[in-house]
């Protein structure tokens, strides 16, 4: 491993270790003989010093870091002065012993903030650094989360979770297909699945009695703001069941 800890992970009881953090410079402050610098990964943030009485030539090299690079650091924690008690690893930073530049960065188009100066669109366009804010982050963690409690809970009632086929045979729904040419067929194509609902009518014929999946639908149609193209459902199937099954289990 590159890293002993995340940047999320330090703390007062952690004083005295040495340590080495990966992470992209989030910002940098200049006080002369110091230079702070705060290094981010998907768990926090910590602070780092940037001592020129210590090791001038490592604070000039630190003075070069500019946002979003990507660096790795060793030293040791030790107290902060001014503690920043917003955060977890607020009362402690790192002097720095050792600095290596792992990929640098052009000057992003917008803030790498919670509260981005970029637009809509431009985000869109830099998706991967849209992906680096805290709002997005927490979103995709939040899903990753959900699904997690969606498939133990459904596991505790003895659902299984079958992954049915992507391409398919197109099937007369509501919405039009998407379809696919065939290489290996000329003048055929598949379909992308609106639903699985083929197969899990299927699954219910060969006894699996109680199937679900988190499963990706494609329908080609008109946006609608609670439809796209492309998105996910929890899809589920039951035998043997009435309706008041149905409705204690998905109330619940």
């Amino acid at each position: 491993m590159l890293r002993t800890y995340t940047c999320g992970e330090l703390n007062i009881s952690h004083l005295g270790q040495q340590v080495t953090l990966c992470g992209w410079v989030q910002k940098s402050r200049d006080l002369g003989a110091l230079t702070f610098i705060d290094v981010r990964d998907r768990y926090g943030l910590t602070q780092l010093v940037f001592n020129a009485d210590s090791d001038g030539t490592l604070r000039d090299k630190s003075r070069s870091l500019g946002r979003e690079f990507v660096i790795q650091v060793t030293g040791k924690v030790i107290e902060r002065a001014s503690k920043n008690t917003r955060i977890p690893t607020g009362e402690i930073e790192i002097e720095v012993v050792e600095l290596q530049i792992l990929n640098g960065a052009k000057i992003p188009p917008f803030l790498i903030e919670d509260e981005t100066d970029g637009g809509e669109e431009l985000r869109a366009k830099y998706r991967y650094l849209d992906l680096r804010r805290n709002p997005i982050r927490n979103n995709m963690v939040l899903r990753h989360k959900m699904a997690q409690e969606v498939r133990k809970y459904l596991d505790g009632l003895n659902f299984i979770e079958v992954e049915t086929p992507v391409l398919i045979k197109s099937t007369p729904e509501g919405a039009r297909d998407f379809v696919v040419p065939s290489r290996m067929n000329p003048g055929e194509f598949y379909a992308l699945p609106q639903s699985p609902q083929t197969f899990k009518q299927l699954l219910m014929v060969s006894g699996f009695d109680r199937y679900f999946q988190i499963v990706k639908c494609f329908r080609d149609e008109d946006l609608r703001a609670d439809r796209q193209p492309e998105f996910t459902q929890i899809d589920c199937e039951l035998s043997f069941i009435t309706q008041e099954d149905i409705l204690h289990i998905f109330k619940d």
